[in-house]
């Protein structure tokens, strides 16, 4: 088997990409980088393009496969899971490869660029902290009825082995949580397993149609906390919990109320909710949808009605309008930061700006203020983040970093952090040092950096 921090493992890859990218490794600095998995790869390899008239075949890609199965085996063999890594081959063929292996504080970024800096093992942003608000006063819709539920369910599955009373009993057990009675009489028809149809498709469709979902087999029902819903830092920083007075389900990314019992067929979860929102009734279905990391989409007041009535109204938790908790400032959105005080801001992300740079004095003592992200060049005064008392979130630039590096005076409240990689792609070494220059501060784990050289001959 090959190995990682063998050359020749890297070498048909390496000349592939310095077909692909001549140009700039004839620049000055220049390089090829990327990042390469067990799952997937992301870097730029030469286009194929087929014979005019014939469209692209795998073996127009057997170099490219190969070449990426070679590093891929040697990943396997030695564990690793994914590597980042530069090259840098001179007109000569003469290469110096750089392997980063960006270790366990370090999310899944860009291409060969660091993710998020987790700076606090096991830290998630705050709305994956958030609990729902208790709701002891949310009683079931009108519309749920066991036995039009019951009944609905037979004339499609009678004769179907149901679930037992034990069955149930150590499914809410699992949980540690009473099901509902409606989930209670889905089973009992349907069966502990969400019926198994063994290729049958026909079959399954027709299920599909009358239940309006998947249903999961009874042990693989589960609660939808928010580690359930698992989203980078760099993403997740920049949600917001938010319920208004009259929506039916909470702006939540979990719920130990929400209890998940299928799947929409196409990724979505779908959920039985116990802890309803201001306008919702106990027990109503909602969607988790795969697109999202936060809140659900109301799918019917109750079981009854979604299995019932086709016409059964939706609602969701998404806003058009993010403010107050979330301002963006940029040539499209909120034109001053001015405009973004509030004392419930949480989230002030700065984008492209084509003005002068940027005060945070207005900011400055807002209670809520957790995420900061600014574009390069945005900032008037970058050591006026400093002053910001309760940040657990920041992205910056690699020149706003470096000065905040050099004044001492990185906020010790944050919990993840994040380097800014301008689309001009520069050579990615510079930023593994000064993410691991910040990772310093908090004691982390460092990005490695494995050198190999060895010799590609002129390109021809």
């Amino acid at each position: 088997m090959p190995a990682i921090d063998d050359f020749a493992t890297w070498e048909p890859l390496l000349r592939l990409l310095r077909e692909g990218d001549a140009e700039s490794l004839a620049a000055p600095g220049g390089h090829v980088a990327g990042r390469i998995g067990r799952h997937g790869w992301s870097m730029r390899l030469p286009r194929r393009f087929p014979p005019p008239g014939r469209a692209l075949q795998t073996e127009d890609m057997r170099d490219e496969k190969v070449a990426v199965q070679q590093v891929r085996s040697a990943l396997e063999q030695t564990g690793i899971e994914d590597l980042s890594f530069v090259a840098e081959i001179s007109p000569t063929g003469r290469t110096v490869l750089y392997l980063l292996d960006t270790g366990p504080a370090v999310e899944s970024g860009l291409g060969p660029y660091p993710g998020s800096l987790v700076l606090v093992e096991g830290s998630v942003p705050e709305p994956w902290r958030r609990l729902p608000d208790p709701a002891p006063e949310a009683v079931p819709a009108p519309s749920a009825d066991l036995d039009l539920l019951k009944r609905t369910l037979e004339d499609h599955f009678d004769g179907v082995p149901g679930a037992t009373d034990a069955e149930i009993a150590a499914a809410e057990q699992r949980l540690g949580v009473a099901l509902p009675e409606e989930i209670k009489v889905l089973y009992r028809v349907v069966g502990p397993r969400g019926l198994e149809w063994n290729a049958d498709f026909a079959a399954a469709e027709r299920f599909y149609e009358a239940v309006r979902c998947e249903v999961f087999p009874l042990e693989e029902v589960y609660i939808a906390h928010a580690a359930s819903r698992p989203c980078p830092w760099r993403f997740a920083a920049m949600e917001a919990v938010s319920t208004p007075s009259d929506a039916a389900v909470q702006g939540v990314v979990g719920s130990p109320g929400w209890i998940v019992f299928g799947d929409s067929g196409g990724g979505d979860r779908i959920a039985v909710d116990l802890t309803p929102g201001p306008r919702g009734h106990a027990g109503q279905i909602i969607m988790l949808s795969h697109e999202r990391s936060i809140g659900a989409d109301l799918l019917a007041d109750s079981l009854t009605e979604f299995m019932t009535d086709r016409d059964a109204h939706a609602d969701d938790t998404r806003h058009d309008d993010e403010l107050p908790a979330v301002a963006r400032v940029n040539v499209r959105s909120l034109t001053n930061i001015e405009a973004a005080v509030h004392p419930r801001l949480e989230v002030l992300s700065i984008g492209v700006w084509e003005d002068d740079p940027l005060s945070l004095a207005p900011v400055i003592g807002l209670p809520r203020l957790r995420t900061l992200t600014a574009c390069a060049g945005t900032l008037a005064d970058p050591l006026q983040i400093a002053e910001l008392k309760g940040l657990e979130f920041l992205e910056l630039g690699s020149d706003e970093w470096r000065r905040l590096l050099d004044a001492r005076a990185v906020p010790r409240s944050l919990s993840a952090a994040a380097i800014e990689v301008p689309a001009r792609e520069p050579h990615p070494l510079p930023i593994v040092d000064l993410a691991n220059d910040i990772l310093a501060l908090w004691d982390r784990p460092p990005i490695t950096r494995t050198v190999l050289e060895g010799d590609l001959a002129p390109a021809t």
